[in-house]
């Protein structure tokens, strides 16, 4: 995919927008916009990262995996971020696994020149380590949320990030998937989103949710939502489009 002149003069991704036009221009020669694909594998755990992501509208999910197979999501990605964190913290091994979950487009950089850049303490360093706090704030709240709160809660919680992060009520995803990025089992999820149906809070067909009633879905979710979301405007004063409202 090729640059245009509108990704040139309005990034997508809130972290390359929030630079300071001068660092922006100097990252620009080194971005490539990239398609990614449903299910796209960006890095496994293990894995050597040669390259980082600014998604667009894409949603990765950061999956911890254990010796059984079984996944859950610990973390979650998009326009409000950066996949690649570990090469700007001093290493470039994953400890997790990249997967897109949402296919949409992201800005493409190899890791080393992002590393290269981020060692300036530039602009750009005050900016990925803020939000690698955020990042931080997502995942210890997620944890708790996980084992504290319950399963129609936390799948409340987790609709209205993904809503957020594409500017829409309405996207594709199956309970399967659900299942895994919480890890729970199906049956679990199906039990979840027909008490939210059947609430009249949201409807879900042949793999497409659609959010009917917001605020009754912000009422229905654990208040670990609103603590994420209040850490991200906090920290990089991007405050987030409830579902493209």
């Amino acid at each position: 995919m090729s640059l245009n002149k509108n990704t040139l003069e309005q990034p997508a991704n809130n972290l390359l927008a929030a630079l300071p036009a001068s660092d922006y221009e100097r990252l620009l020669p080194h971005l490539k916009l990239v398609s990614l694909s449903n299910r796209q594998i960006l890095y496994e755990a293990g894995e050597a990262i040669a390259q980082v992501y600014f998604p667009n509208k894409a949603v990765v999910s950061i999956i911890t995996t254990m010796e059984d197979g079984s996944t859950v999501e610990a973390g979650l990605v998009s326009n409000e971020g950066m996949v690649g964190i570990p090469v700007i913290l001093g290493d470039n091994i994953a400890t997790t696994t990249a997967l897109v979950q949402i296919p949409d487009s992201a800005m493409q950089m190899d890791a080393d020149i992002l590393r290269s850049e981020f060692n300036r303490g530039t602009a750009l360093q005050s900016l990925l380590l803020r939000y690698v706090q955020g990042m931080y704030t997502q995942i210890a709240q997620g944890s708790a949320c996980n084992r504290l709160h319950k399963l129609e809660r936390r799948l409340a919680r987790w609709l209205l990030t993904v809503s957020d992060r594409l500017e829409s009520e309405e996207f594709p995803l199956t309970q399967e998937f659900i299942s895994q990025m919480l890890g729970v089992r199906r049956t679990g999820v199906t039990q979840a989103a027909n008490i939210l149906s059947e609430a009249g809070i949201i409807s879900y067909k042949r793999g497409q949710i659609n959010i009917l009633n917001r605020e009754a879905l912000e009422k229905t979710s654990c208040e670990c939502y609103q603590i994420i979301e209040e850490e991200y405007v906090r920290l990089l004063g991007n405050k987030p489009n409830k579902g493209g409202k």
